[in-house]
């Protein structure tokens, strides 16, 4: 019996043996893929967020702590704010990792603020069929500057412009001051040929390949990237930057005010409860962080503002829905003015049709409850001693005059009609008024129902 226990106490731990060193001695292929060149890809789309710089600061600190080869920043904009692109050329002149900046996919845009993150990359590439410039600046909401401010942003723009491509040719650094001045743009193809970004990569794998042997300047440092047989890992947004990234949208805005007041009206109207109120004050602090960021007209708020005090007014004295249609049209009118100045980017724009869709539901509601607030005002009283008049109890002790009646559950005394014969118990009454706490009563039709 204990011969074979022996070598099966043996058998077993040979095997733990054997797995822990497979454990601390991995094979060479998967030391080989350690050793292999770390490539970190970042991809922003869209406006410029703050959720955006966030995102590019943690793919650096990610890439700095995993010591990555390289960070490729793939970027599709339109632009954004200038203080916001600002701050991010500065973390991405700043960054210990070098940082190549891919206008990708095809179709996509480094327009606007764009322009000067593409140039702030330590090297830039972009994909065919994309375009780079028209860097003008515009006014916080869209609209033209004035000759003078336009001249010292301009100017300011232009000084940054020439730090960031000193190291491109004169064509380059003078076609990029036209993108501030003139608003002008060119394609991959031309932005190549004047040397204003190194690469026309079609996708991923062939910027690697380009990049792989090339000296850019980090931190008044050259550095050869090394992207051969590099092993590419994708830093994703996070759920908060995500979040943050959809506040950003005018669309999502308007709805979370149209839902936030609302919810904050329910809450008013009948108090006590705490889901909707809850909900209300989410809805308006989140897009209160999305007014923070987007470029809007505050005037519109009026008009917003306007609307629901119409919607109220309407509900408190009817008029028979007149100022809910005046609510709804200020509604539009508001959210309108609020996103879609004179001058505002298209992408920066509430959907017309979402706007007049959701505020004629709003008004649709806001009639609805207008409907019921009117049918209350003609139903009959149902609380109170108002409400006993007219309805039909039981006699529990004989009415002669005065007596006891059985009613809506409850015991009352009662008094006959004077003129009245009396009545016994047994005997249907019909309430007629009421002298304080006592019922005066009469006889019921036999065709009257009880109550």
């Amino acid at each position: 019996m204990t011969f074979p226990a022996r070598y099966l106490n043996r058998f077993w731990l040979t095997a733990w043996i054997i797995i822990l060193l497979g454990v601390i001695l991995p094979a060479p292929v998967v030391r080989a893929q350690q050793d292999a060149p770390l490539v970190i890809t970042l991809q922003a789309e869209g406006a410029l967020t703050p959720a955006m710089h966030e995102y590019l600061q943690r793919g650096i600190q990610i890439a700095e702590q995993r010591q990555a080869e390289l960070i490729i920043f793939q970027l599709d904009t339109p632009g954004g704010e200038i203080q916001l692109m600002t701050r991010m050329i500065q973390t991405i002149r700043s960054s210990p990792v070098p940082v190549v900046v891919y206008v990708a996919p095809r179709g996509a845009m480094a327009a606007s603020a764009g322009t000067l993150i593409t140039l702030a990359g330590h090297a830039a590439a972009m994909a065919p069929e994309t375009t780079i410039g028209a860097a003008s600046p515009i006014g916080g909401a869209g609209e033209d500057l004035g000759e003078t401010a336009a001249a010292k942003i301009k100017n300011d723009m232009r000084a940054m412009v020439r730090g960031l491509a000193a190291h491109r040719s004169p064509e380059a650094i003078e076609f990029a001051e036209s993108t501030i001045e003139s608003a002008e743009a060119a394609t991959a193809s031309e932005a190549l040929e004047i040397g204003l970004v190194d690469f026309i990569a079609r996708d991923l794998d062939d910027l690697l390949a380009q990049l792989d042997g090339f000296t850019v300047r980090l931190q008044d440092e050259e550095h050869v990237l090394r992207t051969a047989n590099a092993q590419v890992e994708a830093v994703t947004l996070s759920p908060i930057e995500q979040l943050l990234s959809v506040l950003t949208n005018p669309n999502i805005v308007f709805l979370l005010i149209t839902v936030g007041v609302q919810a904050i009206l329910i809450e008013i109207s009948s108090p006590g409860g705490w889901i909707a109120g809850f909900i209300g004050v989410v809805c308006l602090a989140l897009a209160t962080y999305g007014l923070g960021v987007l470029p809007v007209n505050w005037f519109g708020v009026i008009f917003l503002i306007t609307a629901f005090v119409l919607f109220i007014m309407d509900i408190k004295a009817p008029t028979h829905g007149a100022l809910t249609a005046a609510g709804v049209a200020s509604l539009i009118v508001g959210a309108l003015v609020l996103f879609n100045s004179p001058g505002a980017p298209d992408f920066q724009r509430v959907s017309v049709p979402l706007v007049v869709t959701s505020s004629s539901f709003t008004g649709a509601m806001f009639f609805v409850i207008l409907l019921f607030a009117l049918r209350a005002q003609k139903e009959p009283v149902r609380m109170g001693q108002e409400s006993l008049i007219g309805r039909v109890g039981t006699v529990q002790v004989d009415l002669n005059p005065t007596g006891i009646v059985q009613l809506a559950g409850e015991q009352w005394t009662a008094q006959v009609e004077d003129g009245h014969e009396p009545l016994a118990r047994g005997t249907r009454v019909r309430v007629l008024r009421l002298a304080g706490l006592k019922l005066i009563v009469s006889k019921a039709d036999s065709g009257d129902p009880s109550a």
